[in-house]
């Protein structure tokens, strides 16, 4: 029996080499290519914003179109909240897109008459204003830096109080045109969403107004100048694949 165990064993010994050396070799199977997930920029969006604006004003009386000397200046300053709607289409890393906003503002300033010190108050308020501007922009993956530019429109009243009593003396409002560059950094968190800041200056035209009391009587003309800049955090939600493979 031990002759037999042995010599069993020999030949499993023998052999082995043998059948394995006869066995198939293992196929080679190529790992698979390594995707980069690159983020498009390109869709309709939709998003919300809010932050801080300031309106530089200044105002020059001018009674009868006749300039009779300045009147000072002062900055219009608050809190601004609202939307944004527009589309974007990605050329390689090249962004381009179309834009509208519009923001509810509080923006308020005053400064005391250099012409009367001491008897009148001049006010400049900015209820609201709205953006239509082009972008062009640079895409590094999902961070896109982007330059705009295009028309601004605001939503102004101008008011003069007797300074010692704060008695309100005379109005006018106005819708008022002009341009608007800015610049803003947007980066895309989550598919389809994005946060952005963003700042603005809009340049608006000289203009002047009649300023009339509650019983439509003229008080004074002036010559106003603006100029408004803005600095707003945005969230957009954009319609369109979020990440495109590339191999």
């Amino acid at each position: 029996m031990k002759k037999f165990l042995l010599g069993t064993v020999a030949l499993v010994a023998f052999a082995a080499p043998a059948a394995a050396a006869d066995l198939a070799a293992r196929p080679y199977t190529k790992a698979p290519p390594m995707i980069a997930q690159v983020y498009d920029w390109s869709g309709f969006y939709v998003g919300a914003n809010g932050g801080w604006g300031s309106s530089h004003n200044c105002w020059d009386q001018v009674p009868g179109g006749i300039f009779i000397g300045s009147d000072g200046c002062h900055d219009a300053t608050g809190g601004v909240a609202g939307g944004q709607i527009g589309y974007r289409w990605q050329t390689g890393t090249w962004v381009f897109g179309l834009e509208a906003q519009g923001d509810w503002a509080d923006l308020k300033g005053t400064n005391g008459s250099l012409i009367f010190p001491g008897f009148f108050t001049n006010q400049t308020k900015v209820d609201a204003f709205g953006l239509f501007t082009g972008q062009i922009g640079y895409a590094a993956n999902n961070v896109l830096l982007y330059l705009k530019g295009g028309a601004a429109v605001t939503d102004n009243r101008y008011n003069t109080y007797f300074t010692p009593t704060g008695l309100f003396l005379a109005s006018a409002s106005d819708t008022r045109w002009g341009g608007t560059v800015g610049v803003g950094l947007e980066y895309g968190f989550a598919p389809n969403w994005s946060a952005a800041v963003e700042y603005d200056h809009l340049f608006l035209q000289d203009k002047t107004y009649n300023l009339t009391t509650p019983g439509g009587l003229l008080f004074s003309s002036i010559r106003e100048r603006q100029d408004v800049d803005l600095v707003t955090v945005r969230v957009n939600y954009r319609w369109g694949g979020p990440v495109v493979a590339k191999y």
